[in-house]
């Protein structure tokens, strides 16, 4: 628990720290946001705002995360390890998103749909396949709301890439709005956390429970570099993550469930990229069938709120809202024995 806490506040403070200098280096740099030429009007003034700040996020993150971890690194099969080089190799896949866009100086500038989804789906499959081998995870998951466990078999690999796609293009989709994923993510993070928390305590002393406990000082260390993120991201916002940002925060989420082997759990505490993903396919195919008409004003989801009249601040409070009311329903969802 206090290595837990440790990791969080240690996160948190740095980022507090460092955002200053990560702002005016990235203006040096003149790395700034290239708005999509389709958002709302009011998003054009957000034109230029320093972008990348996953950098940060991610340097932070891991950096306390790793300086409070339980157990010794092992490099053959630390499950830990193995959710930050996911992560981290996603966070470069949207790195390369973000440069093309700076670079070209326009929104669509970026890596096409091919570019991004083929990389996406193979780093997807490596590290499905990765937690079907390791011994402490395998291909069965938790069962919500029991103590039952499903093995999936061979399945397992395809659908957990296919989890994993979902849940990167919903994170990158969910990042439209000032503080919107560094809000939601840092809810998400916490309760994992937690949760990894109370799995560890049922498992007794084991190498089981030192990956348990990594991992949940892994999110610990996010959702403190997300506290930090945040007072530089809330609206009006000074610095953003990007891409990079949401890549990895991505990564990083379904990584941990994945481990925890708690995949079910993803549709509960991820619900808000869920309807991002979910309104974006459905705007996309929708315009399709019926030659030029819209489901929605705007998609995702959030810009339709905002095209309908709501503030920016009042969206992302209304998401973080339904967000923390679905956390502690994942609570609930684990069975009374490991409490």
């Amino acid at each position: 628990m206090r290595r837990m806490l440790w990791a969080a506040l240690g996160g948190f403070v740095i980022s507090l720290i460092i955002g200053p200098t990560m702002i005016k280096l990235l203006r040096r740099l003149k790395v700034g946001q290239q708005v999509y030429e389709g958002a709302p009007e009011e998003h054009m003034k957000k034109q230029g705002t320093p972008t990348m700040g996953g950098l940060m996020i991610a340097a932070v993150s891991l950096a306390a995360a790793f300086a409070a971890r339980a157990g010794a690194p092992e490099w053959k099969s630390d499950a830990p390890l193995a959710v930050a080089a996911f992560a981290l190799l996603n966070m470069g896949l949207g790195f390369a998103d973000d440069f093309l866009k700076i670079r070209r100086k326009k929104n669509q500038g970026g890596l096409k749909e091919l570019q991004k989804t083929i990389p996406q789906l193979a780093i997807a499959a490596g590290f499905a396949a990765y937690c079907y081998w390791h011994p402490l995870i395998g291909s069965s998951v938790r069962l919500p709301f029991t103590a039952r466990e499903w093995d999936m078999g061979y399945w397992y690999i395809p659908a957990m890439a296919f989890v994993i796609y979902c849940v990167l293009n919903g994170s990158n989709l969910l990042d439209g709005l000032d503080g919107l994923l560094g809000s939601v993510s840092l809810c998400d993070f916490a309760v994992f956390g937690i949760i990894a928390l109370i799995l560890a305590g049922g498992v007794g002393v084991s190498e089981s429970q030192y990956m348990l406990l990594d991992v949940g000082i892994l999110c610990a260390g996010m959702a403190g570099a997300l506290m930090g993120y945040l007072r530089y991201n809330l609206h009006p916002a000074s610095l953003m993550m990007g891409d990079t940002g949401s890549m990895y925060i991505g990564a990083v989420f379904v990584g941990a469930a994945m481990v925890l082997r708690l995949p079910l759990w993803i549709p509960a505490a991820g619900l808000m990229m869920a309807v991002s993903l979910l309104s974006t396919t459905a705007q996309r195919y929708y315009y399709k069938a019926t030659r030029g008409k819209r489901l929605f004003l705007n998609s995702p989801f959030h810009h339709h709120l905002e095209k309908k009249g709501m503030s920016e601040t009042r969206i992302v409070s209304m998401y973080v809202l339904v967000t923390v009311l679905m956390c502690l329903v994942c609570f609930l969802m684990l069975p009374g024995a490991v409490y």
